[in-house]
Parts: structure tokens; sequence; C-alpha cells
């Protein structure tokens, strides 16, 4: 009789073993279908973040007559960036012109000859920063510069694929000041012809990837220096 009791026993705890594989074969693949669905989610998320950033970048135009403001900012690096900053200083479109980020074997005289620059509009309203290293150098030198002169306004002047992240590091700093973006642009992309040209594709990813880094930045609470207008 126990020896009945026994094997029932036993029987149960097989029967009890054997309903709980399927269960845990079944919870496996389920879990993985939701990584894999996580995954796909975040790679179509990027991918129509990045359609969105670089349509937005290649319809960017150059103003025409942008508003007069306090300063002007150019920031290094691109084409044709220093010649737009040097215009609008001419055209009175600012006070004074902050040329950001450049080499420290560049000096006055290299910038002006290479702009064609007149020799007493670089010696009273042009300034040179040597120190910003990248884009929130940039931001970081911008900053203390418009607090010593206690401006409130001013015209950013870089390449239009680099205008996005420069206000996003600039308007950390800068808070409570009016920035008037003034994007150049090199080649027109405003066609679509971008997705295929493989240069246009890579600084825009390029660009796509350091701008998502920016944010994180931000997400973080890693950027978190500031001027307020005025000091």
């Amino acid at each position: 009789m126990k020896s009945m009791e026994g094997d029932r026993a036993t029987q149960r705890g097989l029967d009890v073993l054997r309903q709980g594989q399927p269960q845990t074969r079944r919870r496996v693949p389920r879990i993985l279908r939701w990584i894999v669905s996580l995954c796909l989610f975040a790679a179509f998320m990027l991918g129509v973040g990045f359609l969105a950033f670089a349509t937005h970048v290649a319809t960017l135009d150059t103003p025409q007559d942008p508003r007069k403001a306090d300063a002007i900012i150019v920031l290094t690096g691109g084409l044709y960036r220093l010649d737009a900053g040097v215009n609008l200083l001419n055209d009175g479109k600012g006070e004074r012109l902050l040329i950001s980020g450049v080499n420290p074997k560049a000096g006055r005289d290299d910038l002006r000859l290479a702009t064609g620059g007149d020799r007493k509009l670089f010696s009273c309203c042009v300034d040179i920063d040597h120190a910003a290293l990248d884009t929130i150098g940039n931001a970081e030198e911008s900053g203390k510069w418009m607090q010593t002169h206690h401006y409130n306004s001013v015209i950013l002047v870089t390449n239009n694929y680099h205008m996005p992240r420069s206000l996003l590091e600039m308007r950390r700093i800068l808070r409570g000041v009016e920035i008037q973006p003034y994007p150049v642009v090199n080649t027109n992309l405003s066609d679509g012809s971008w997705m295929t040209d493989p240069d246009a594709l890579r600084v825009i990813a390029t660009e796509y990837a350091k701008f998502l880094a920016a944010l994180a930045r931000g997400w973080t609470g890693m950027a978190d220096g500031s001027t307020t207008a005025n000091g």
C-alpha cells in the first residue's frame, strides 16, 4: 500500500515537472521576441530621427537680411563661415565679432588676410578665441565673451549641418540671450540629393550622432553650465 502511494507521489512530481518545462520553453522565446521588438523599434526611431534631422539641415537657408543684434559669433571649422561673419560685421549687423575655436597658430592678421577684412575693422571690433576645441568649448567661451560685453542678442554663424548642435549647446550656456541662427550653406541639398551623395550623407550622419550625444548630455545632467543675459 505504501509502495503504491509512493509511486503516485512520484508520478505527481514528474507530472509537475513536465508541466513546467513547456512553460519555460515558451517563456524564453517570448523574452527574445520582446528584446528583438525593442531593438527594431529603437532602430526605427533612430531612422525616423535621422530622416527628420537630415531634411531639416538640408532645407536651412542663409538669411538674406538678418535683424541687427548686439554681437556676431562665428564658429570656425567650415568653409565660408569667416567670410559670412566679417560681411555681417561690415554691414553693421552687430557691434562686435567673436571668432571662436581659432587654431592657436593663426593670428589676427592671418584671419584678416584670409577674409580680405579691413585692418581697422579687425583692430577695433574683432575678438579671437583660441581656447575652444569643440562645440562645447565654443559655447563656453562665447558665454564668457557675451557676459563680459553685457550683450543680450547675437547672430550665430556656422554651417547648416552644424547649426542644430551649435544652437543646442549655445542655448544651454546663453540663457536669456536671443540667438539668431545664420546657417552657411555650401551646397544646396534641399532637393534631397544628400541621399545619393556619399560625402553629404557621411557628414550629416556624423553630425546626427554628435547631436544625439549632445542631447544625452542634457538628459543625464552633464550639461549644466549657463550664462544669463547681463551676467
